[in-house]
């Protein structure tokens, strides 16, 4: 099957004794998340229906989308409710493909909604966004599991012991970098499901992005493409804008361009500081990436192209 089918199928492995663990909310309990993607035409909806109904599953959302209802491309997301469903995925994983996803040429994610995903937070000096989802996940308002922080600096490593999180200080140095992710590769090595940059201030190579087989997500200090680079607001005091906002997006080899998952922002007048236009700026960064991450960890995001669709 296709590749994006063999990379959830490695990320939803669970050993038994985890499940309850990870389990968070008794409501997700055999709920299972279909989102697919394929060139649009009649039969798609009913192909898929059809095949959850005749294994006794009970459709309890369901979205969907065309880019054009002539030769567009079509968007589901699918959320069923079905007794055993963690056990029998497997099983119901491979039917799908061979009963409609490779006759549709449709490209598919099933996942068990109980199941949170793997996250590894990396991050620099400064603390917002990654307290702000530590503090989010230990309340369980994320459907995540946060399995280790990162960072090219110690100064966070006390404020993370307090979420009893593991903290690794990997320094990155231009002379070093391809040892240093190295480094961080062997760590996340089979480990996570997703990486957030929370405000990490390194660039990853295309070798990292490849290699690690997770999706990266990063937030960025303005809405992309502007006021890129070292001091945003500054840059946006002087050109006396009246918004401030940012951007979370998918990390490609391309800096700063990949796909866009979230943006916000908050107006601003000439009375403001840079310090304060900072603080505002701030908390909408802590918004906008806690977002894109729930909606990434609760399988609500599809690509299309350099484009996303999030349900």
């Amino acid at each position: 099957m296709n590749e994006a089918r063999s990379e959830l199928s490695r990320a939803t492995v669970v050993a038994p004794d985890r499940r309850d663990q990870w389990a968070r909310d008794g409501a997700l309990h055999d709920q299972g998340h279909l989102l697919m993607s394929c060139q649009d035409g009649p039969g798609i909806v009913a192909s898929v229906t059809a095949f959850l109904q005749a294994r006794g599953a009970n459709i309890v959302q369901a979205d969907q989308n065309s880019t054009d209802h002539e030769g567009g491309k079509f968007f589901q997301r699918i959320v069923f409710h079905l007794p055993g469903f963690l056990d029998r995925l497997p099983a119901l994983e491979q039917e799908f493909a061979d009963q409609v996803a490779t006759r549709l040429g449709m490209e598919f994610r099933m996942t068990a909604a109980e199941i949170p995903k793997r996250v590894a937070l990396f991050v620099s000096k400064f603390d917002h966004c990654l307290l702000d989802l530590l503090w989010r996940w230990r309340r369980g308002e994320l459907p995540v599991d946060v399995v280790q922080v990162v960072s090219n600096h110690p100064d966070l490593e006390k404020d993370v012991a307090g979420f009893d999180v593991p903290f690794a200080h990997i320094p990155v140095f231009k002379a070093t970098k391809e040892q240093a992710e190295q480094q961080q590769l062997d760590l996340l090595d089979g480990r996570v499901d997703l990486v957030v940059l929370a405000r990490y201030m390194q660039v990853l190579s295309g070798d990292f992005l490849h290699r690690v087989g997770v999706p990266a997500i990063n937030i960025h200090h303005s809405f992309l493409p502007a006021f890129a680079g070292a001091g945003p607001y500054d840059q946006a005091k002087k050109r006396g804008v009246k918004l401030v906002g940012a951007t979370a997006h998918y990390v490609t080899e391309d800096l700063d361009e990949g796909p866009i998952i979230e943006q916000d922002v908050a107006r601003i007048t000439h009375r403001q500081s840079v310090r304060e236009i900072a603080r505002r700026g701030a908390d909408i960064e802590r918004v906008v990436l806690a977002r894109a991450v729930e909606a990434h960890c609760d399988d609500r995001v599809l690509l299309n192209d350099t484009t996303t669709i999030v349900f």
